[in-house]
């Protein structure tokens, strides 16, 4: 099973990727196609930045980790 995580853009970087904030833990992820900026809210899976996502999206799904995390 493949699972994608939100996480926060905190730099944009010249070279098509930017630094996106996991709790904490910082990975440089390519952007493609997608148009995010810094602060935006993203999903990411295997280094890659799949899509925008609302701050309620990302509060649900890291709602929903923390509670498989608990067991």
């Amino acid at each position: 099973m493949c699972v994608a995580l939100p996480g926060i853009v905190r730099k944009i970087n010249d070279n098509g990727t930017a630094e996106v904030d996991f709790n904490g833990n910082y990975v440089n992820a390519v952007l493609g196609l997608v148009h995010a900026k810094v602060n935006d809210k993203v999903l990411v899976h295997a280094g890659c930045i799949l899509q925008v996502i609302s701050d309620k999206e990302a509060d649900d799904l890291n709602e929903l980790f923390d509670e498989i995390m608990s067991y």
